[in-house]
């Protein structure tokens, strides 16, 4: 028998709920999207329905719910049978250089040497004195793999110094004014976790690498705050516009982190941010969040980030046999496993969240061995390590993701670019644990996915295309590059949706179109679930709502 106190409080609980019902059921909507084809993050499919927004947050969900709450004070907003899904998260972006690099000159579209040489020429002959030509994206497998040199544009650009960076963001060429602003000769000794390239008599060549990379930077004036606000402004509008509510900005320096903060400070920035600053700075950190906490959420903190390698194209990802291309080196560390066991060990111990950059199989098994006994060592919680990368794996690892929840933050966009010549870098065999997208996935990893921005387009629909399809940029490979790997859409979608909100520590409040959720959606011109999935970049965004206002309108 069921005790008198049990019935009553039984009955005060069903009272409590029905009463908490009725007073949702009564909240006035402001805003009421109507007609719409929905999909809400959670279910296998899109379906026809409403969302209804409260202030900063989603109130109701579904045709019935929506209507039963619109008043003669309720914007509705008829959708015309536009497709809504929860807004998309770039978990991985350089966000102040690539929004500086908006105004500097863009090499990707140079597909031979001529090209490359005559865009910079042009570039340095219109330079103001005084000022540095700048760039990135430049790739050398366009025009067959041979590497530029100071030899290329020197005839060119005279004694206006030039700084251009290879698309990976691993490696710069620098013309011989610039390695004279630099103070890098012959004489220079090599930087720890970096590599001046030489030529056959000692002299540089005018491409440095990984933390060489460094000399140049210092050299290199540095742009103004107005310069820094300026230029992330101009990337919070491009990346609403393609559908983006938060990006994630694992930095090795605090650029972004100080002009986000600077930009908070003035109000509500449009776009959501989660931001990490370098590792080694652990202690910064730590007194920051004693100070002020960890900000909110427009602007949030309390990650930090390291390399552990440096990339596939520039062979200096550390790998645990040499490159089938250059059999006389199989990578480098960029911080040393000594560094990042102490620094992460701290950082973990003082409760920030770590990713570590690692691609190569021996840098990704080494992380793998660093969290494991840290894990170990600082005790079990909730912790979400992220590996950022993690583009080749020893397959022996891959069940590691789920076993130390390390999270997986990857790149789609990089599996078409890189598989484009990859197989000469590694050889056949090692591409088994290459861009195991769908091994990770299968194997209860948690997949969260971006750009890598100024890497990869800022374009969330250009990666979930990449991830779908696995088409190289080459055209050379209709069926998928290592197939095997594809995920399904909903696969994709939740790399940048729920998979994302977890790799932040926030989706208990995002990721979802749910009553109670911050109210950040899209409204898109085509349904992604019906769409040929040759066709995902051809969709638009009409309309980016972020904390319940449009914050883009097509």
């Amino acid at each position: 028998m069921i005790s008198r106190r049990s019935f009553v409080a039984g009955t005060l609980c069903a009272t409590s709920i029905l009463a908490a019902s009725r007073a949702r059921a009564a909240e006035r909507l402001d805003v009421a999207y109507v007609n719409a084809t929905v999909w809400d993050g959670i279910s296998d499919a899109s379906r026809v329905g409403a969302i209804g927004v409260s202030a900063d947050r989603i109130a109701a969900v579904g045709t019935d719910e929506v209507h039963a709450r619109i008043t003669s004070k309720t914007q509705v907003i008829d959708l015309q049978g536009a497709f809504v899904m929860p807004g998309m998260t770039d978990c991985h972006t350089h966000f102040s250089l690539a929004s500086l690099g908006l105004s500097q000159i863009n090499l990707r579209n140079a597909h031979t040497p001529q090209q490359f040489s005559a865009q910079i020429g042009q570039a340095a002959h219109a330079a103001r004195p005084g000022r540095w030509v700048l760039g990135d994206g430049w790739d050398a497998d366009q025009w067959g793999g041979r590497l530029p040199d100071k030899s290329w544009i020197d005839p060119l650009t005279g004694d206006v110094p030039v700084a251009v960076t290879r698309y990976d963001l691993h490696m710069m060429l620098l013309n011989s004014a610039a390695l004279k602003r630099a103070g890098i000769d012959r004489n220079t000794p090599d930087v720890p976790g970096g590599v001046i390239v030489r030529d056959a008599q000692g002299n540089p060549t005018g491409l440095i690498k990984d933390g060489a990379t460094i000399l140049a930077k210092r050299a290199i004036p540095l742009p103004t705050d107005q310069d820094v606000d300026e230029a992330v402004r101009r990337g919070i509008a491009l990346g609403l516009s393609k559908g983006l509510t938060k990006v994630h900005t694992p930095e090795l320096d605090w650029m972004t982190h100080d002009c986000l903060r600077r930009l908070r400070a003035h109000g509500e920035t449009d776009l959501r941010f989660y931001s990490f600053v370098p590792l080694k700075d652990w202690e910064r950190l730590v007194q920051l969040i004693q100070q002020e906490g960890t900000g909110d959420d427009w602007v949030r903190w309390g990650g930090v980030k390291a390399l552990a390698d440096g990339s596939l194209g520039s062979r200096t990802a550390l790998f645990t046999a040499p490159y089938d291309d250059d059999r006389t080196t199989r990578g480098i560390h960029v911080t040393s496993p000594a560094d990042l066991r102490e620094w992460i060990g701290q950082a973990d111990r003082h409760g920030l969240q770590v990713a570590t950059h690692a691609i190569g199989d021996a840098a990704t098994h080494e992380i793998f061995d660093i969290y494991a006994e840290i894990i170990k060592k600082n005790g079990q919680r909730d912790r979400r390590f992220r590996m950022e990368h993690a583009q080749h794996l020893l397959l022996q690892d891959v069940p590691r993701f789920r076993e130390l929840n390390v999270i997986a933050s990857i790149q789609p966009y990089h599996a078409i670019d890189d598989g484009r010549w990859a197989i000469r870098r590694l050889g056949a065999a090692r591409l088994n644990g290459s861009f195991a997208y769908r091994t990770m996935v299968d194997a209860g990893a948690h997949v969260c996915c971006g750009s890598d921005w100024p890497v990869a387009p800022l374009d969330p629909l250009t990666g979930i295309q990449a991830a779908v399809l696995r088409q190289t940029l080459d055209g050379k490979n209709p069926g998928g590059w290592l197939p095997d790997q594809k995920l399904t859409l909903r696969q994709a979608l939740n790399g940048y949706v729920r998979e994302a909100a977890y790799a932040a520590f926030a989706d208990d409040r995002m990721g979802m179109l749910a009553p109670g959720y911050l109210a950040d959606f899209i409204v898109m011109d085509q349904n992604l679930f019906t769409l040929d999935p040759a066709r995902i970049t051809q969709a638009k965004v009409l309309r980016t709502v972020v904390g319940g206002r449009p914050r883009f309108v097509a």
